[in-house]
């Protein structure tokens, strides 16, 4: 068994598959996933588990450079917004229309459906890489 919080075991195996720039998608439960995308449902109800729930889970066990959020978001839902920048820190974030982004899903190689159900709560996370770990030369 892995040692760390992440117990998907879909979604272990699409983080370990992961390269440079990859983008991995956390929706809410009313984003549209393109046919060809890896969907990974996790909604049980409306609101479990939660984007934030996610989100914090996932950015314990990925490298990430850049995040992309809908620019809907500032207007439409400022708490998460401030939620999201709180956890991710410095993180660089871009911001793009919704249709943009809803266009961008489409070059993921997944999307997790959260049952969150508010606004524009959706991110995309771009994968870094970390060549500071341990050696085993």
């Amino acid at each position: 068994m892995r040692k760390g919080r992440l117990l998907n075991s879909e979604i272990v195996a699409t983080l370990a598959k992961l390269g440079h720039t990859d983008q991995l998608v956390i929706a809410d439960a009313g984003l549209p996933i393109p046919a060809a995308v890896n969907r990974i449902d996790l909604a049980l109800k409306k609101g479990v588990p939660g984007f934030m729930e996610t989100l914090k889970v996932l950015s314990g066990d990925m490298v990430i450079e850049k995040v992309i959020l809908a620019e809907e978001i500032k207007v439409n839902n400022g708490e998460m917004l401030d939620a999201i920048l709180e956890l991710l820190g410095e993180t660089p974030v871009e911001f793009v229309t919704h249709e943009i982004f809803k266009s961008i899903t489409g070059n993921s190689k997944a999307i997790i459906r959260t049952g969150e159900c508010t606004a524009y709560a959706n991110i995309i996370l771009q994968s870094g890489v970390d060549f500071g770990g341990d050696s085993y030369d």
